[in-house]
């Protein structure tokens, strides 16, 4: 990849939506390129947590590109970090070592608007599920026209349109979970960070969802990173896999998802020729990976 152009800055300044709030924050970027590529390239990013009892290294020389459009899965044993290198991207974090490099399509210098989805909804009961949607909006005064077009729209595309005026206990978790997604796509992220949004949904519903909120968020043109513990998932939804090792996690093995599909949708995926060789590819990469470590 070729970069035409850098500007350095040692502290720059982002917004992190979680959908109900954006955050100003602090996050090292240290060079912001202004070519087209990918949209965030981590550069040998490094963590350790410190307490009283000494250092625990989380992850280690990780570096990584994600192209605008892409989606790509982050897996590997439970505790490696996955999280952490998550709460770096989002900035939330502040890499110890290496530097992110970010392109923005319009020459911007800026870092991406970011979303982050995590296991739980966190829906407010006291709320309809168009107040819960709309919360980001207006705890930032951007209640415009327009947004609230783009949100009936969004509430229309995943099928909560008849159920807005609804409490959060009315619905079912799957309803839930795109409701959560609803609330942070209002707000017009560029990068969705999804750290194990489906994990708390029973098996088949957990198939359904995330098969119509990935098709959802290609369809919008987002870029999307997940952590997810399951295969399957990560093979049916990602263009890109990459294995983590056990902590400090390094990035053990990328594997590119290339299937032979009869529809576009990740259920489809799962019965696509390539899908017990990928399969197979990841379950032997993790096998030596079985040390825990927490996130």
């Amino acid at each position: 990849m070729q970069y035409s152009e850098f500007h350095h800055f040692p502290l720059q300044k982002t917004l992190f939506s979680t959908g109900i709030h954006t955050i100003t924050i602090n996050i090292h970027v240290k060079e912001v390129c202004l070519f087209m590529g990918a949209l965030i390239e981590l550069k040998n990013i490094g963590y350790s947590y410190h307490t009283l009892s000494g250092e625990t290294g989380a992850i280690k020389d990780i570096s990584f590109s994600v192209e605008e459009g892409e989606f790509v899965a982050l897996v590997g044993p439970s505790g490696c970090g996955k999280s952490t290198l998550l709460s770096i991207i989002a900035g939330l974090l502040a890499p110890e070592t290496g530097t992110i490099v970010v392109n923005n399509p319009d020459g911007s210098l800026h870092y991406p608007r970011i979303g982050y989805m995590l296991q739980h909804d966190h829906l407010f009961e006291w709320r309809t599920i168009y107040q819960n949607v709309t919360l980001g909006l207006e705890i930032h005064h951007a209640l415009t026209p327009e947004r609230i077009a783009h949100v009936e729209q969004l509430l229309s595309d995943y099928g909560l349109e008849k159920f807005k005026n609804k409490r959060p206990c009315e619905l079912s978790g799957g309803m839930k979970q795109r409701a959560a997604l609803i609330r942070t796509l209002a707000l017009d992220p560029q990068l969705l960070l999804l750290d194990e949004p489906f994990s708390a949904l029973d098996y088949q519903t957990r198939l359904m969802v995330s098969s119509d909120i990935c098709q959802l968020i290609r369809k919008a043109g987002k870029t999307m990173i997940i952590v997810t513990h399951d295969l399957s998932e990560a093979i049916s939804l990602a263009d890109k896999v990459y294995v983590l090792s056990a902590r400090p996690a390094t990035i053990k093995t990328v594997l590119p998802i290339q299937l032979t599909l009869t529809d576009s949708s990740p259920l489809a995926a799962r019965n696509a020729p390539e899908f017990p060789y990928y399969f197979k590819q990841l379950w032997e990469e993790l096998t030596d990976e079985t040390s825990g470590c927490a996130k």
